[in-house]
């Protein structure tokens, strides 16, 4: 792959930095090759450190190739990197996890990809945030939902979806749902949802609560789009008008709304997967006025490599300022990945001081 011109590694100095450190991020920028060795390498390559005068850099593995350079057997450098190949591996085991109905033991997941049981279990944790169990977990209550909405009766969907038990099934079903089984299945029927619809300096604003606390808080330029997704994810859920008591807490999410830079303590109702609500957890204790990019982000719940992840649970955040996603950005300062709009994300930043 050729050099990206206006890249880090433009210059020869800063390929050898790379090289001496190592920088996986430079794989793929260019290739360096050892005179004594006569073969060439990745930047990232953990082989011995060469000595200056010895080294090369090509932009292609032709390059070197033709300079008389044969493939490093270590890293590879002329095949998939290691990151592509984790990437295939993690997607595999993704794709195993997904057509079971049982969760698959770990010995034969780390054997479907030939990796090692410890090794392999590292990468997926860093590639997407959870354990291979939690991801199965996951899946398992999408199949929940998709069987419940399809029609199955209860029992059908909880032994359909894999769960083991009645009685675990009924323990975790509150937590997974954010209502009972039944409920799900007839659209929420008999689940009460508050909600109001307002006006505030960023438009229209949707705040729906259960009795656990508040379960959205969403923007939108026609406040009757707002209340249709509401309704449509829950058709037969009972929708309650703001009385007075509710009106006062809709009152309390207009004021940080407005003033995000103030500490205000809202009940919250968050649903989600398990690595969701660490991403959120984390978001809640980002301090107004600050920013952090999702590599950082990532890097703060324990999962540097699960950036992409990180993302997604960002863009799944239904409750807004309340989980100040809007005060994550990307490597460099971009302002975009913001599902109510890059103006608004802008707007609040602003408002807490942020350039």
């Amino acid at each position: 792959m050729p050099l990206d011109t206006g890249t880090p590694y433009e210059t020869e100095a800063q390929r050898w930095q790379a090289v001496q450190a190592r920088d996986a991020g430079a794989d793929g920028r260019f290739f360096y090759a050892v005179l004594t060795t006569g073969v060439y390498c990745r930047p990232s390559c953990a082989a011995r450190p060469a000595r200056r005068e010895n080294v090369s850099f090509h932009l292609t593995c032709e390059a070197a190739e033709r300079a008389g350079y044969r493939a490093c057997k270590r890293c590879r450098p002329n095949g998939p990197s290691q990151a592509e190949r984790h990437a295939a591996a993690v997607a595999e085991a993704c794709r195993i996890i997904e057509a079971a109905e049982e969760m698959p033991a770990l010995d034969a997941l780390s054997s479907a990809v030939s990796m090692s049981r410890y090794h392999f279990h590292r990468i997926f944790k860093e590639a997407t945030g959870v354990t291979p169990r939690d991801y199965a977990a996951a899946r398992r209550v999408e199949r929940l939902k998709e069987r419940l909405d399809g029609g199955d009766s209860v029992t059908e969907a909880f032994h359909g979806a894999g769960f083991g038990s009645n009685g675990r099934f009924y323990e975790q079903a509150g937590a997974l749902l954010g209502m009972k089984p039944g409920e799900w299945k007839q659209g929420g029927r008999d689940a009460a949802i508050r909600f109001a619809l307002g006006q505030c300096s960023l438009g229209a604003v949707l705040v729906a609560a259960t009795e656990k606390g508040i379960c959205a808080i969403q923007f939108g330029d026609d406040p009757q789009k707002l209340l249709d997704a509401l309704q449509d994810r829950f058709p037969q859920a009972r929708l309650i008008g703001g009385d007075p008591e509710f009106e006062a807490l809709v009152a309390r999410v207009v004021g940080l709304v407005e003033r995000p830079a103030e500490a205000v303590a809202l009940p919250l109702d968050v649903r989600g997967t398990a690595f969701q609500q660490r991403v959120w957890k984390a978001l809640r204790e980002v301090p107004a006025g600050t920013t952090l990019t999702y590599g950082e982000l990532a890097q703060r719940i324990g999962s540097p490599a699960a950036v992409r992840a990180v993302a997604t649970a960002c863009a799944s955040n239904e409750i807004a300022v309340a989980i100040p996603c809007h005060r994550v950005i990307r490597k460099g300062g971009a302002m975009a990945g913001y599902r109510w709009g890059v103006a608004r994300k802008q707007a609040l930043l602003a408002r807490e001081g942020v350039a």
